[in-house]
């Protein structure tokens, strides 16, 4: 249950507009009253300015929305929104152990970022029982989600460093009395920033120990579910969100595979945030368009998007932690035999891997269905007790 203290109301508000306000400067060199020279000047994870977070959390804990400092795919300071959430009482001796959540997909625009949403708490799945466990939540909202910039949809790179540094800035908010202890939990979208993140974790965060990585329905072989998928209205949506981004990105025109009489159609779709009910009938009136003509070729087997998937697809590097998957029998996004297959490769690589099947589960419930698993899964982790394993080798 939430608590919402009245006094702090105005602040929130206050807060909430000022953030909107600097989702919408697109492309500025400063984000808001943070200047270039601040955001250069500070270490990655430095928490820059912080706010309570708007609509209060659940009760046991108290919340803040922060500005922090991170750097993008391209080696470039950058700085970020997030939410850091901690539980009311005293911190255990050695400092409280800290759940990074990467969420799933809530769209590409600078608008839908998740930490602006009133009801934001309710969006963690597991979220009460990680708090129990005394445990500091914090979440990213990504690159270019909630601060200006092109946000880099299924990029590895750009969402492992926002994870990490959104674990760094948990550590450097006094309140929260966090150590170096860490494990990620991810959806969809958030599955791939997690497996990415426990790919990257020791190499650009080498002060931080990664203990598991959990995942549910993750994005891993981004070409084979793009075959699967984009003939769907959801599918299509995603793939529109996905090459505008990796457009802008990479500085690659979509002349060579986006059928000009789908432009408009295509813009619209890409631009929609699908954060609520009313967003996604938006999306399914604006993806009427794609479904009669969206594509003149296959970025799966054409060159720059083919090598653009390839490269952000986990599984390359070794998984850096135990690894927890779970998977809904019936998702259409993220096919089961897709996730399936990428369990197997991370048990080929020495990965001690759970993979854990959502029986009629879709994509939208695996993350919800699959949290409590996921969150003592965790807690073992951090208990130091062996991985389980299903691997047979």
């Amino acid at each position: 249950m939430k608590t919402i203290h009245t006094d702090m109301i105005w602040k929130w508000l206050a807060a909430a507009c000022l953030l909107m306000s600097l989702a919408s400067a697109a492309g500025a060199e400063t984000v808001g009253d943070v200047g270039s020279a601040e955001i250069a000047a500070a270490k990655p994870g430095q928490i820059l300015r912080i706010w309570p977070q708007p609509g209060g959390t659940i009760s046991g804990a108290k919340a803040f929305r922060i500005l922090y400092r991170s750097t993008s795919d391209k080696g470039r300071p950058i700085a970020l929104s997030g939410a850091i959430i901690v539980p009311d009482g005293p911190a255990p001796k050695g400092g409280r152990d800290i759940v990074a959540w990467a969420h799933p997909t809530t769209g590409v625009a600078g608008r839908c970022a998740p930490t602006v949403l009133p009801d934001f708490s309710d969006t963690i799945p597991g979220l009460d029982d990680m708090i129990e466990r005394g445990y500091v939540v914090v979440a990213t909202d990504y690159r270019g989600l909630g601060t200006p910039g092109t946000h880099p949809y299924l990029i590895g790179e750009s969402e492992a460093h926002a994870v990490l540094d959104s674990v760094r800035a948990a550590r450097n908010l006094p309140d929260a009395h966090a150590g170096r202890r860490f494990a990620v939990w991810g959806h969809s979208q958030g599955g791939h920033a997690a497996l990415f993140t426990g790919e990257l974790a020791a190499s650009y965060a080498p002060e931080l120990q990664l203990v598991g990585v959990a995942a549910a329905a993750p994005a891993t072989y981004l070409a084979e579910l793009f075959d699967a998928d984009h003939r769907s209205i959801a599918g299509e949506t995603l793939t529109a969100m996905a090459l505008l981004s990796w457009s802008t990105i990479y500085n690659v025109p979509l002349d060579s595979i986006l059928d000009k009489s789908a432009k408009r159609s295509f813009e619209a779709v890409a631009h929609d945030c699908i954060e609520s009910i009313g967003e996604m009938l938006k999306i399914e009136q604006d993806s009427k368009g794609l479904r009669r003509n969206f594509l003149s070729a296959d970025p799966t087997k054409i060159e720059p998007w083919k090598s653009i998937m390839t490269t952000n697809s986990p599984g390359q590097a070794p998984a850096g932690a135990p690894v927890f998957i779970a998977q809904g029998t019936a998702d259409t996004i993220v096919r089961p035999q897709i996730t399936r297959q990428f369990a197997e490769h991370l048990c080929q690589q020495g990965t001690r891997v759970v993979l854990i099947a959502l029986e009629g589960g879709s994509h939208s419930y695996a993350g919800e269905g699959s949290a409590q698993a996921a969150v003592s899964w965790m807690a073992d982790r951090f208990a130091g007790k062996r991985a389980p394993s299903d691997c047979r080798n």
